[in-house]
């Protein structure tokens, strides 16, 4: 199989397909890998749809008008989920880093006009529970990043964590709505009542964007009355994956913003190549069309009574995981009580001769299960977690089994030791190290 230079002569189209069918054959099982929150299920009619739609290229709406208006139709639609108070805007986007990286920089845009001519150095304030691609934004495009550590027993951050960091050079606050880490939500409703007092206080309007990649499609359904989204003021914007609770498979993004004047009218582009003037305001240019159909699918298939029924059955079996590691007396769960995404989040409540890492490690060699074991992030790194989570292809069977698998990786660990010092500087270092 050719790996590192061009090949001089093809091969059949059999050939090739077999050739590239055995190298994946030694992939992961996606209905094992608990680690990720990218969805790796839909129905067949929805994959009829993407693979009947996989060559037509999304920015062309001259040629392809229906795609561009039902894009429009999902953006309303979300903005209708979120509360929105009236006629907004947004667009689809490649995942939810994409959709931040264009919410960051409406955001910059928008505080050179509040702060006219003054030269600073503009900075964002979030906390340290946040995706990696926020401080890829202030690295990108020259912002200081006023990260708000954590601590032990502190995974999210509010209000109070806030307050220290922002200031007339601040062009927004981003808050989380289920974290990676544990799955917990910031609190936002708080740093909205923060961010009112010091527009009141100080004359800084300083708005926050809620990052929902994770919880976007999650809260509006298992804790509707729960205000985090545009029901709160200071909430001008919100990133949702719909690739994740959005139970579409990877990329696909969305960014809402609260009404149209929240978009910096200097990021949309102009462009009438492609046979029809157009406005466009994307990262990314040429992309495909199928995961925009593949999402509008999914909402009128579901609607809110079917996403609200998919939520409740992930959530129900998460919590029956809960309890069945609880009761093994082995681990600790971390915020069970608290609104949280579909997943549980644990650590191991003693020494036993072996940690987390060990037991991601063995689960995955023993049963093939990919649950990950990580450290939180500062001032907190010193806390290894585990987080499995519970997605809609995960039955109550398979509940069942990865309990008893978990219980028995533990007591498979307690007789031999942790595995050793090479297996767990992979696991830490994650797969390619």
């Amino acid at each position: 199989m050719p790996t590192r230079t061009f090949p001089v002569e093809g091969m059949t189209a059999q050939d090739a397909f077999r050739l590239v069918a055995e190298d994946l054959a030694l992939e992961g099982d996606p209905a094992r890998n608990l680690a990720t929150f990218v969805t790796t299920w839909m129905e067949p009619e929805a994959q009829r749809i993407i693979a009947e739609n996989l060559h037509r290229n999304f920015i062309d709406h001259a040629e392809y008008p229906r795609t561009a208006e039902i894009e429009q139709r999902c953006i309303r639609m979300l903005a209708d989920l979120f509360h929105a108070p009236g006629a907004t805007t947004g667009a689809r986007t490649q995942g939810s880093s994409e959709a931040i990286m264009l919410g960051g920089l409406s955001l910059k845009w928008n505080w050179r006009k509040r702060r006219g001519a003054a030269t600073a150095v503009p900075n964002l304030v979030f906390g340290g529970d946040v995706h990696v691609v926020w401080e890829k934004f202030c690295r990108y495009f020259d912002v200081e990043p006023r990260i708000v550590p954590l601590r032990p027993g502190k995974y999210t951050i509010g209000p109070d964590d806030v307050e220290p960091f922002v200031d007339e050079n601040t062009i927004g606050v981003a808050a989380v709505l289920g974290t990676t880490f544990t799955g917990h939500k910031d609190d936002i409703a708080g740093i909205n009542e923060l961010l009112l007092r010091i527009k009141s206080e100080r004359g800084l309007d300083v708005p926050l964007h809620v990052d929902g990649a994770s919880g976007g499609f999650v809260w509006p359904f298992l804790y509707p009355d729960t205000a985090w989204d545009f029901r709160l003021e200071q909430v001008r914007s919100i990133n949702v994956s719909g690739h994740k609770f959005g139970l579409v498979y990877p990329g696909i993004g969305w960014l809402i913003f609260r009404e149209s004047a929240d978009l910096a009218d200097e990021l949309v582009f102009k462009e009438n190549y492609l046979g029809k003037t157009d406005s466009t305001f994307t990262l990314n240019f040429s992309t495909g069309s199928a995961m925009v159909l593949a999402q509008y699918y999914n909402l009128v298939r579901y609607g809110r009574t079917g996403y609200a029924y998919i939520m409740k059955n992930m959530q129900a079996n998460a919590r029956v995981l809960g309890e069945k590691l609880a009761a093994m007396g082995l681990f600790e769960l971390i915020g069970p009580d608290e609104e949280q995404l579909p997943l549980v989040a644990f650590r191991l409540a003693a020494d036993n001769g072996f940690d987390e890492f060990d037991v991601a490690w063995q689960l995955a060699a023993e049963r093939g299960w990919m649950v990950p074991a990580y450290t939180l992030p500062p001032n907190a790194q010193r806390v290894t977690i585990m987080r499995a989570l519970v997605k809609e292809t995960m039955s109550r069977e398979h509940v069942d089994t990865l309990a008893r698998d978990i219980e028995e990786a533990c007591a498979t660990l307690a007789k031999k030791g942790g595995a050793h010092e090479l297996e767990r500087h992979r696991m830490v270092q994650g797969p390619g190290h």
